[in-house]
């Protein structure tokens, strides 16, 4: 009965007190998200078999372009929460997977089949700079929250569930986010990326393939996680000239040196 009142007492605070900057109510604090996270890559840490991560310290070139990256899609004036969330990139080796995803806390995951996938290091930076948003806005505790319930998430904050979090690792890329929390990301990516040397036109671009590719391409695995929420070019372009149609700079020479150390990696 006393555990019962416990779980009574922490919804009841949670409820009253959480609200996220961009106004959605939420159930969870970011310091909660930062918790959540963070058992999560523990989980991812510990099983090689689904997640071969390569290790910041054996690709220091590899990583120092990606973090560099997020570091300046960080930078963005339209960030919420720039320090209040962890912001780790970890790259997956899985040539077979051209996804990506976020899970709460800002712990973000790249796989290589995403990275040898894109065409320009400028597609890379939409991809991220979409998961930056689906952090940076909470949307995977969100998800998770509507997936699991309050009550499991609640638990692996709480008393970190071994089994539970094997089960939430198991199914991250199966998460599928709504239709609105799609376009949000899409529309903050624009945002973040305009504030870079990257252009967020090619953003569009990449969809643009995907929609075309009839499911050839391997990049397919990204539309199964994070569905077509509708004209989704046409809205990234509308903000993109919002925005005054930043162009970015030519970054032909940073993706070349990334595929050659993707290479080297094989």
């Amino acid at each position: 009965m006393k555990a019962f009142g416990r779980w009574i007492l922490i919804l009841v605070l949670m409820i009253a007190a959480c609200r996220s900057k961009d106004g959605d109510l939420t159930f969870f604090s970011t310091e909660d998200d930062l918790a959540l996270g963070s058992r999560i890559a523990e989980q991812i840490e510990s099983d090689p078999a689904n997640f071969p991560l390569l290790q910041p310290a054996d690709h220091p070139q590899l990583y120092e372009i990606l973090d560099g990256m997020l570091g300046e899609i960080l930078r963005s004036q339209h960030i919420l929460h720039r320090d209040e969330l962890a912001w780790e990139l970890r790259i997956i080796d899985n040539d077979t997977m051209a996804n990506a995803f976020c899970t709460p806390g800002g712990y973000i995951y790249v796989y290589t089949g995403l990275i040898k996938n894109v065409e320009t290091i400028d597609e890379l930076a939409g991809v991220m700079a979409h998961e930056v948003a689906h952090g940076d806005l909470r949307h995977s505790t969100d998800q998770m929250t509507k997936t699991y319930g309050i009550r499991v998430l609640l638990s692996i904050i709480l008393e970190g569930d071994v089994e539970l979090l094997g089960n939430i690792g198991a199914n991250l890329l199966s998460l599928t986010f709504s239709r609105s929390d799609e376009t949000e990301a899409d529309v903050y990516a624009v945002r973040y990326l305009s504030d870079t040397r990257y252009d967020p036109r090619a953003f569009a671009s990449f969809f643009d393939r995907l929609s075309k590719s009839g499911g050839d391409l391997g990049m397919m695995q990204f539309l199964s996680t994070h569905p077509d929420p509708g004209n989704r070019v046409g809205k990234i372009n509308a903000e993109w000239e919002r925005l005054g149609s930043p162009q970015g700079k030519d970054n032909t020479k940073d993706f070349e040196r990334l595929k050659r150390l993707l290479k080297r990696n094989q």
